[in-house]
């Protein structure tokens, strides 16, 4: 697929990564729908960017989103599956002053696995429902899940859904290829974020020592990943990790 000729969707795009490939694929001349619940920060993406609250949570959302996405658009090809949150914890510890045992809480489970992972089903299946209905083909679905997949200390919740995305992409590919609908994932290892770079510099030089390539990813480097799955069209139903080597 040819990025000037994509009518895209992109979640979770008012910033970080999500932002970075909404502004990529605009001035590639890829048109695009950006969708987020941080309304302030959607302001904030470049003019001809087409810009809407979306909480991927709420299955009514995701279906208005992508009708409007595609009236604005004329039509849809593509989606970038990326919106997510974190709410790390433990399955069970022990409390080092009490010796009291606290469970992970049921209500953080729920959350993440609410938006990272139903949410990016319920959106998949909207699009792809549109692409179904209009028509539309070759189309694309790519899946931001994360290394994290292989299993990640304190992130039962988290690991359980990029994980699922994963897997997502090679059921989807299999169930959408007669639409003419690949699907695909990205799984970033540590990337540059407001939160890494407010690190301290002992933990962050740990961090580093960590990483075959010596250093933490940006996110240019997962744009490059997310270019390549959209363009070659013979990337189908795998999972890309984007790591610097982290896990091998």
């Amino acid at each position: 697929m040819r990025l000037e000729e994509l009518k895209i969707i992109v979640t979770g795009g008012a910033s970080g990564m999500g932002a970075h490939f909404a502004k990529r694929l605009h001035a590639a001349g890829a048109q695009v729908a950006v969708g987020d619940v941080n309304e302030a920060m959607l302001g904030e993406l470049p003019p001809g960017i087409h810009r809407r609250k979306l909480d991927v949570a709420h299955e009514v959302d995701c279906a208005s989103f992508v009708s409007w996405a595609s009236e604005q658009m004329g039509g849809l090809n593509a989606l970038v599956n990326n919106a997510g949150i974190i709410r790390d914890g433990l399955l069970v510890k022990k409390d080092r002053e009490t010796g009291a045992i606290k469970k992970l809480a049921t209500s953080d489970w729920n959350a993440v696995i609410a938006v990272n992972l139903t949410g990016a089903t319920l959106m998949a299946r909207e699009v792809a429902a549109k692409m179904a209905e209009t028509g539309t083909r070759p189309g694309v679905i790519v899946n931001i899940s994360s290394v994290s997949r292989h299993g990640n200390r304190g992130q039962s919740n988290y690991v359980a859904a990029k994980a699922s995305l994963a897997m997502n992409a090679v059921t989807w590919a299999r169930e959408l290829a007669p639409f003419g609908i690949r699907a695909c994932a990205i799984a970033p290892g540590m990337v540059e974020t407001p939160m890494t770079k407010g690190m301290n510099q002992k933990a962050r030089d740990a961090l580093v020592a960590a990483i075959p390539v010596g250093r933490i990813g940006e996110p240019e480097d997962l744009w490059l990943a997310v270019k390549f799955a959209i363009e070659c069209d013979y990337f189908n139903a795998r999972c890309l990790d984007v790591d610097g080597g982290l896990v091998m």
